[in-house]
């Protein structure tokens, strides 16, 4: 444990440690009663398991703060289940497994850079750019006069993931992806 955090100091996204475990401060709520002391209401998650607690910490009440590091690094490949990144300084490698990563891994394209967190040593997860650009590999064509506003088709990307892009969209295109929802945001240029 690298030292202490009070409950006054809760922020959204700030990282504690309970019991030995990490969490993420997903949301809080300082509540101060009309009768009684005050309290913090937070909604955490685990950064090991992913599990979600919402416990209630006394106004002042101490907790500690994880010896987290975050390193940026390179991913290079996928071997079987595991994703191996590289520090760029120092040339270090290592994986993760595709459970700790969870959907973060369809936006996993060969030399992006992110960023790894590790707790203790050991990684994990990642924080990825905002928008990743990946290819159209299977699309089905938009039939002629079909133009209802705001209509939409299924694609799947280079990596696996499928994606809901307008009718324009044909395979071979490169669309700019929203890594925080998977959504699509626009084609960055057309299939030749």
């Amino acid at each position: 444990m690298a030292g202490v955090i009070d409950t006054s100091e809760f922020r959204k996204g700030i990282k504690i440690e309970i019991d030995g475990e990490p969490f993420e401060v997903l949301d809080f709520q300082h509540v101060k009663p009309g009768k009684g002391s005050a309290f913090t209401r937070t909604t955490i998650k685990s950064l090991t398991t992913g599990r979600q607690l919402q416990p209630t910490f006394k106004s002042g009440e101490k907790v500690g703060r994880p010896d987290i590091e975050e390193k940026d690094m390179q991913y290079l490949y996928a071997q079987g289940d595991e994703f191996h990144f590289m520090e760029q300084k120092t040339f270090e490698q290592t994986f993760i497994t595709a459970a700790i990563l969870g959907d973060s891994k369809f936006f996993l394209k060969e030399n992006i850079n992110c960023s790894v967190l590790f707790f203790n040593g050991k990684a994990l997860g990642i924080t990825l750019p905002n928008s990743v650009e990946l290819k159209v590999t299977k699309c089905d064509p938009g039939v002629r006069g079909d133009t209802v506003s705001g209509a939409q088709k299924p694609a799947t990307l280079e990596t696996g993931y499928q994606v809901n892009v307008p009718l324009f969209v044909n395979e071979g295109d490169v669309l700019k992806i929203d890594t925080r929802d998977g959504k699509y945001l626009t084609r960055v240029s057309v299939a030749s």
